[in-house]
Order: C-alpha cells, then sequence, then structure tokens
C-alpha cells in the first residue's frame, strides 16, 4: 500500500507521545485500560465496518500507517466497501460485517457505521478478542454502552471511542497546561459549538435519535470532562428552543440547547449548542469557543476560524453533505480536518495515527476510553432530559 504523509506521522508521533521529550517530566495522562499493558509490537490488519466518510479517511490514513499490512472494508452497501477497497487497495471487501471482522488477518477493527449501529460489530470483534476504535457516540443508549463495558470487562480487549476533538492541537495543549497546574483547581468554563441546519438534518435523517446534542455537543462535554478529569459530575440542568428544525418534522428537536452542568466540587461548566443556522452557514463543521477558569488562570480558545474566511464563485464542498457546496466558508472549520497537497491533517488524522501506534508500538494514547464515553452519552441524555421536563438532572441517571 502506498504511505499517505509519512512524514506527517512522524511529527504527529512526537505531538502525542508520552514519552518524548515534551511530556518527559511527568506520566502519561491515563493509566493503562483493560488488556493495554500486554499489547505487543506488531504488525496490524484492519477491518474498517463502515465505509462512509470517515470510515473511508480512517482507512485512508491506514494505508499510510508504517504498521498496517492489511485492510479490509465492510458496508451494508457492497458498492461503498467496493469502491473504498479500491481506494485502499484493501485485501477483501463484503457487505457482510461480522465476516470481515473474522477474517484471520483482521486483528483490529475500526467501527465507523452510523450511531444505532455499532453495538454488534463491537461485540463480535471483542468475541474474537480484537481491539476497537469507534466513533462516538459508544451507543445510543447506555444500556448497549453498559452491554459494551461489560463485554470489555470480561474478555480484556481494548476499545477507544472516537472523540476527536482531544487530538485537535489546541486541546492538547490545553490539556497540557491543566496538567501542569497552571490554572490551579478549575472552578468553571464555557463551550458552545455553531453549526448549520443542513447537518443537523443529514443527522437526524441518517438517525432521529442522533441529535445535535447526542452526535455533536458530546465532543465538548467529552473535552470538558477530560479537562476536569478526577472530577464527578453531579447534576445537569437545560433548556433549549424549538423552531426550524422542529419544522423540518423533527419535533423533538432543539434549534438551540444550554445547559449548565455542575461537579462534585461545585465547579460548573456551561455548555451551548445551535445546529440551526442557515442552510449556507460559512461552517463546514464545528465553529466552536472553549472557556476555563481555574484559581490561577484563564484559558479562552477561539475554534470559530472566523479569522480564516474564503469566498469563492466555484464553491467548496461539505465536509459530510454529498452535493452540499457553500460559496463562503471560515477555512480550517471541517470538524475532521483537512486535506492539503496529498496529505490529511488535523484531529482525525492524530487521532487515527495515534491509536495505530498505540496497538503497533505499545504508545500511550488519550483517545477516549469506553467508560468516559458511557459518561459522555448519560451527560447528553440528560441534558434532553432535562429540557424535556424542565427540571435539573441529577447523575447518574435512573435506569
Amino acid at each position: 500500500m502506498a504511505r499517505l504523509g509519512a512524514s506527517g506521522a512522524t511529527a504527529l508521533k512526537r505531538c502525542t507521545s508520552a514519552d518524548t521529550t515534551i511530556f518527559s517530566d511527568r506520566p502519561s495522562f491515563r493509566q493503562a485500560g483493560p488488556g493495554e499493558n500486554n499489547i505487543e509490537r506488531k504488525t496490524l490488519g484492519l477491518a474498517i465496518i463502515g465505509s462512509g466518510r470517515i470510515g473511508g479517511l480512517r482507512a485512508q490514513l491506514a494505508a499510510g500507517h508504517p504498521a498496517v499490512r492489511f485492510i479490509a472494508t465492510a458496508d451494508q452497501d457492497p458498492k461503498e466497501a467496493e469502491a473504498l477497497a479500491k481506494k485502499v487497495r484493501a485485501a477483501v471487501h463484503s457487505s457482510d460485517n461480522d465476516a470481515i471482522i473474522a477474517h484471520p488477518d483482521v486483528n483490529a477493527v475500526i467501527v465507523s457505521t452510523s450511531e444505532g449501529e455499532h453495538l454488534a460489530p463491537i461485540l463480535k470483534a471483542l468475541s474474537l478478542g480484537k481491539p476497537v476504535l469507534v466513533e462516538k457516540p459508544i451507543a445510543l443508549s447506555v444500556a448497549d454502552a453498559d452491554q459494551v463495558i461489560r463485554t470489555i470487562e470480561k474478555s480484556g480487549v481494548g476499545v477507544h471511542v472516537g472523540y476527536s476533538r482531544r487530538y485537535k492541537e489546541r486541546y492538547l495543549i490545553a490539556k497540557e497546561q491543566i496538567v501542569q497546574g497552571r490554572l490551579g483547581t478549575l472552578t468553571g468554563g464555557a463551550a458552545r459549538v455553531f453549526n448549520s441546519r443542513s447537518q443537523a438534518l443529514g443527522m437526524l435523517q441518517r438517525n432521529p435519535h442522533a441529535t445535535p446534542v447526542v452526535d455533536a455537543l458530546t465532543y465538548y462535554v467529552d473535552l470538558m470532562n477530560w479537562f476536569h478529569e478526577g472530577n464527578k459530575l453531579v447534576e445537569v440542568y437545560a433548556r433549549g428552543q424549538k423552531g426550524v428544525l422542529k419544522a423540518a418534522g423533527y419535533d423533538h428537536v432543539e434549534d438551540i440547547s444550554y445547559a449548565i452542568l455542575t461537579y462534585d466540587d461545585g465547579a460548573v461548566i456551561n455548555l451551548g449548542i445551535s445546529y440551526a443556522l442557515p442552510e449556507k452557514y460559512p461552517a463546514l463543521g464545528h465553529a466552536a469557543r472553549v472557556e476555563l477558569v481555574g484559581t490561577d488562570g484563564v484559558m479562552i480558545l477561539d475554534d470559530d476560524h472566523t479569522d480564516q474566511l474564503m469566498y469563492t464563485e466555484k464553491g467548496i464542498p461539505h465536509v459530510y453533505l454529498p452535493d452540499h457546496f457553500v460559496n463562503m466558508v471560515f477555512l480550517q472549520s471541517g470538524t475532521p480536518g483537512d486535506w492539503a497537497l496529498g496529505e490529511f491533517w488535523g484531529p482525525i488524522a492524530n487521532e487515527t495515527r495515534a491509536w495505530l501506534d498505540h496497538l503497533s508500538m505499545g504508545k500511550a494514547c488519550s483517545l477516549a476510553t469506553p467508560r468516559e464515553a458511557r459518561l459522555n452519552l448519560e451527560v447528553t441524555l440528560a441534558i434532553e432530559h432535562s429540557m424535556a421536563t424542565g427540571r435539573a438532572v441529577t447523575l447518574p441517571l435512573a435506569q
């Protein structure tokens, strides 16, 4: 397989490894999860389950990783599986997920199906002892997330969840400042994300339970929980307003949602999202702002990309939506990252390479654990429950 971005991969290893000079004065961010200490240096055979945009992107990135020697692709649409297989020179392709996961040359699995279809391929991979990278959210119900966690605990096989904001450089650097204690004790913060109604409708058409809160605000729930690592969330209180998305047939979905999250030491976080901005809003993904306040400092992370504006009469395609073009665009607002001069740069690239380095060389990585992903899911469901009932929700959610 042809390598994609070998020099970029080398640089990214330096950014994500816990044993470089950048991080040499402290341990890695977290302890190893189940089965992670037993990983040996090895070559990788990957099953890509779900051959759409993100699965396809991860497959292309994997094809350029030096440890990857075999790729197999699967999709419920056999034409999608075949098209991706041709693009990355995969050895086999199929519409049968289980057959691809069970292939004898596959020893790791990427699950990039739609949000409501994660459970079965994860469980299949775990039954065969094959580690998994699954896209967020880990599931659309706490019960499914709990089933995954129980299976992991029995099997001892490693699973990571793709919350790629963690691998955007500004947020990695922010985490470094917190770990080094430069903000002191965190006392609060805020995060909000904007996007167009076009992407909200695309998500909802794929799965009506994949709401902007559950499917997108979850990234910022994850960031805040990661920044507040070791601090327990105890309460969620939220309000929302419906309009455009309700008129489009999604009565249960708010145009705009705001929530207050409270931790057990009293720290408070404000989270907000609107995925109902005009159809041609110039963001190709997240337009966000994140703030953190501590006893010894403050951090303000402007991730709106309004400083990178382009207008083109030829139009520029949306990252996720086929046949959707905008003329005005915030450059670098695409959530996964960007193609530039034949290589892909950004959070998905960093995250994918970090996971592959972790599997092949045993390097520490900062991808979300299943328990962290389960908490993120629980919080987003609590936000929606609070908006529906008008009352604060105490965590954990009643099962």
